[in-house]
C-alpha cells in the first residue's frame, strides 16, 4: 500500500469521512531518508512539476556557523547529542532538523533539513 499525504479516514469524533475520490498519483509520499553519520550519500528525486529534489542518504561533514566570528566552517561530524524528532535517533545517529550534532569544533544544531535539501547546515552551540 502506497504512502499517502491524504487526510484521515476518521474523525477526531471516531466518525468516518467519505472518500469523494479515489487516490492519486500525486497524492502520494515517500518514506524518509533517514540521514546517517557515514561517507556521503544523496540521491535526486523528481518532485512536482518536472523539479528535483536532493535526498541526502548519509553524510559525515557539516557546514558549521560560528555566531562569534560570523564565518562558515566545514568539519567532520562525530555523533548526535540529542534530537527533539525521536529520542532513539540518538542512539542510531540519525540526523534531523534541530538535532544537536558533537562536531570537531564543538556541538551545532542543525538548521537545515538534510533529508529534504542535501546538505548539513548547522550552527555553533555555545555553552
Amino acid at each position: 500500500m502506497a504512502i499517502t499525504q491524504e487526510r484521515p479516514k476518521r474523525k477526531v469524533s471516531g466518525g468516518r469521512y467519505r472518500d469523494l475520490r479515489k487516490k492519486r498519483l500525486r497524492d502520494t509520499g515517500r518514506l524518509p531518508a533517514y540521514t546517517r553519520i557515514e561517507k556521503r550519500n544523496s540521491i535526486f528525486l523528481r518532485t512536482m512539476g518536472g523539479n528535483s529534489k536532493q535526498a541526502q542518504l548519509s553524510s559525515n561533514i557539516a557546514n558549521v556557523y560560528d555566531p562569534s566570528s560570523k564565518k562558515y566552517t566545514k568539519t567532520k561530524i562525530l555523533t548526535v547529542v540529542h534530537s527533539e524528532a525521536n529520542r532513539h535517533f540518538v542512539r542510531r545517529n540519525i540526523m534531523t532538523k534541530g538535532a544537536v550534532i558533537k562536531t570537531e569544533i564543538g556541538d551545532a544544531k542543525i538548521t537545515s533539513r538534510p533529508g529534504q535539501e542535501g546538505a548539513i547546515n548547522a550552527v555553533l552551540i555555545k555553552k
